[in-house]
């Protein structure tokens, strides 16, 4: 039976609930984010394992880190498992489309497939499902809400400063 923890950090995109399986980043979560599973699924609170997490949070907030190498954990269907590996390649301040992301990996009438997979990325901001928008650059729907995926694009873009 997995360890499952999690802990709670402040951050400029509102409260985020980190949660880890046997060690390993399994959730990062918004306050009022669409799929978020039963908080009774995030065990004990315990903030040993998060340490590096934290600070790459930090870092990357305070704008001095533009990818992350944490361990994870994510549990998701294979066809998920492999839109959250593409999302991983979307480069720091730059967007893609669903449509993109679908050619991407090989499944190009898949992109209303890829948005639903998207949507359930359980580690936002580290798996950078926000980077990902409409076919027309516009901005559609996001687990943590529209207001913060603008605030995360415009800050990786160089539009906001550091937000730590």
């Amino acid at each position: 039976m997995p360890t499952t923890v999690h802990t709670m950090l402040g951050s400029p995109v509102g409260e985020l609930t980190l949660v880890a399986r046997d060690g390993r980043l399994a959730g990062v979560y918004m306050t009022r984010q669409r799929h978020l599973p039963p908080r009774e699924t995030f065990g004990e609170r315990d903030e040993r394992p998060f340490g590096g997490v934290i600070t790459q949070l930090e870092e990357y907030f305070a704008g001095s880190r533009t990818e992350f190498d944490l361990p994870l954990a994510l549990h998701g269907t294979p066809f998920q498992q492999t839109v959250w590996r593409a999302l991983t390649t979307i480069p720091y301040g730059e967007t893609t489309s669903y449509g993109e992301l679908a050619e991407q990996i090989g499944r190009p009438a898949a992109s209303r497939a890829v948005g639903l997979a998207n949507g359930k990325n359980p580690v936002s901001i580290i798996v950078p499902c926000h980077r990902v928008v409409g076919s027309s650059g516009s901005l559609t729907g996001y687990g943590g809400g529209l207001d913060r995926k603008r605030q995360l694009l415009d800050f990786e873009s160089g539009r906001a400063p550091a937000l730590f």
